[in-house]
């Protein structure tokens, strides 16, 4: 079964890391994203850029709404995601746990199952 592993934290804090913290950090985190890329269970992985550079589009029962920014202020952010193709919930747990420890501190992630996915659409 495929897994978004989606990732949250504060981006203030995130964004107020030196460049090396950031760099050792990634470093840590591409070291647990080597062991399900060695089994070929890993797939698609993104860091997104900050809210501020978001537009959302909010649906409604007339012409759908354009705006700057986030959808909702929260304390947490939705930064990234990793897509995992995991035999089990407990494998694709594990794995978050791994990213835990790699990037210790405050946040979360959120397992979620994948329904649908077409990997061959993106170029």
């Amino acid at each position: 079964m495929l897994y978004a592993v989606l990732c949250y934290n504060d981006e203030n804090a995130v964004g107020a890391w030196s460049k090396e913290e950031d760099d050792a950090v990634m470093a840590r985190l591409a070291k647990v994203e080597e062991s399900m890329k060695a089994k070929g269970k890993l797939g698609p992985v993104a860091r997104l850029l900050p809210t501020t550079s978001a537009t959302t589009l909010r649906k409604n029962s007339g012409e759908p709404l354009i705006i700057d920014g986030p959808f909702a202020e929260t304390k947490e952010q939705f930064l990234g995601f990793y897509t995992v193709d995991c035999d089990t919930l407990e494998e694709a747990i594990q794995f978050a746990k791994d990213l835990a420890v790699a990037n210790p501190g405050l946040g979360s992630y959120e397992i979620r199952p994948v329904a649908v996915f077409h990997p061959s659409e993106i170029g």
